[in-house]
């Protein structure tokens, strides 16, 4: 809440830029209220500033949200709020009377979409990109008596000048995607973005906002795509290694600063790699993370990974070779696994060995097994799982996790901004 807060009059300035028809506005009977927003344009992990207009002085109005996903369900929100002395509700501070969301949050009304025709909390919403990598999100102002008003913003996953290229077997060795950020930028540190047991390769739209904000980001699929292994069994490290050496190689990319990016259990090869690769890669971010090396999945009496044709063997995930900073987040509902549990032992093992580079474990209350990665997308907390076809109870609330979205993704940031050297 603070980052939405923050140069709150450097933001009503430019909402009062930017509100469509604000000029001369009258809030007489026949007119609508007017929905001004200081970014109708922005990446799909940046926080928009919307206020409302023109309204009578303690007027009730309706605020909506309505989406459309890639399988063409409708998604929407709602809230109801009175205006204030002023004729204006300002979604940053306003406290709905009534809706999908409670509490002051300038974007619940984004993540607290449901979907029309099923349960939001077994749903989750997968955008429906357009050729220019965005999608819309449609804001409606109704009060009585009163025309409607609507807005229609555009939310990004590519920033200017972020390239992509798919990455496959056959001709590359991996199977992925590759972000860079727009030529001539710095170099920086990268990431290699590592999804879990759902398998292909979910962690593009992650890898294409880190490429936004000037980080290098490789989304890597490693079972469940063409040209790889259907089930997580037998994966080898080199695979992970051979992705990180295609990532520190590209021009963009400060190979001093190469983090491992993983999400379940994707976190176990993210901190094996980091334990065995400590040259190559220099540190991990590991969302809902196991201490422990487990069994395949779905299969738990099979080997998960293999290190020179070996079996990694099940138990604690060595941590004695790491060589950078590593950043645990966890929900401290998560019903999965014992992942709070498992944050604060990776870090307490990585501070007894005296590293030099920082090392935390944030744990989110409310927040369950969906505690990450960017904020501001519905989803739900019982999903079916791909895999398995059964549905998960992954814990927490949808408004424990959007909170812990919200706050968790700036850190991610921060610690990358923090790798910044001056030749960087």
């Amino acid at each position: 809440m603070g980052e939405r807060l923050r140069g709150r009059a450097g933001v009503l300035a430019a909402l009062a830029l930017v509100g469509a028809g604000s000029a001369g506005c009258s809030n007489g009977p026949g007119t609508p209220a007017v929905i001004e927003v200081d970014a109708p344009t922005a990446l799909a992990d940046r926080a928009v500033h919307v206020r409302i207009t023109g309204l009578p002085p303690g007027a009730e109005v309706t605020v909506g949200s309505r989406a459309t996903d890639l399988q063409g369900r409708q998604w929407s929100g709602q809230a109801v709020f009175r205006a204030d002395a002023d004729g204006r509700v300002l979604l940053d501070t306003a406290v709905p009377r009534s809706g999908t969301y409670q509490g002051a949050d300038g974007m619940g009304l984004f993540w607290s979409m449901a979907p029309q025709d099923g349960d939001p909390e077994q749903a989750s919403f997968f955008p429906a990109a357009s050729p220019q990598h965005g999608y819309g999100v449609t804001l409606t102002a109704a009060a009585p008596g009163r025309p409607s008003a609507s807005r229609t913003l555009t939310r990004t996953w590519f920033g200017d000048g972020v390239t992509s290229r798919k990455l496959t077997p056959a001709a590359d060795g991996i199977a992925g995607e590759l972000f860079l950020p727009a030529p001539g930028t710095p170099r920086r540190p990268a990431v290699l973005v590592l999804g879990g047991s759902e398998g292909g390769n979910g962690g593009t739209s992650t890898a294409s906002l880190l490429a936004s904000h000037g980080y290098p980001a490789l989304a890597l699929g490693y079972f469940r795509l063409p040209g790889l292994p259907d089930r997580l069994e037998d994966i080898p490290l080199e695979y992970f290694a051979r992705a990180a050496e295609l990532l520190a190689g590209q021009a963009g990319t400060d190979p001093a600063h190469v983090l491992a990016l993983g999400y379940s259990r994707g976190s176990e090869a993210a901190l094996l790699l980091a334990d065995d690769y400590p040259e190559l890669v220099h540190g991990a971010i590991v969302y809902s993370p196991s201490a422990q090396v487990n069994g395949g999945f779905p299969n738990p009496g099979t080997t998960a990974w293999t290190k020179d044709g070996k079996a990694v063997a099940q138990g604690p995930v060595p941590l004695d070779r790491v060589s950078g900073p590593v950043l645990a987040v966890a929900g401290a509902d998560d019903l999965l696994w014992p992942s709070p549990r498992s944050a604060r032992q990776i870090v307490q093992e990585l501070d007894a060995d005296h590293d030099p580079y920082p090392h935390r474990a944030l744990v989110f209350p409310d927040a369950g097994h969906g505690v990450g990665t960017y904020p501001y997308l519905a989803a739900g907390t019982r999903p079916t799982h791909p895999v398995t076809g059964r549905q998960s109870y992954l814990g927490g609330t949808r408004a424990g996790n959007a909170a812990a979205q919200a706050a968790g993704w700036p850190e991610v940031l921060a610690l990358l901004a923090s790798l910044d050297g001056p030749g960087s």
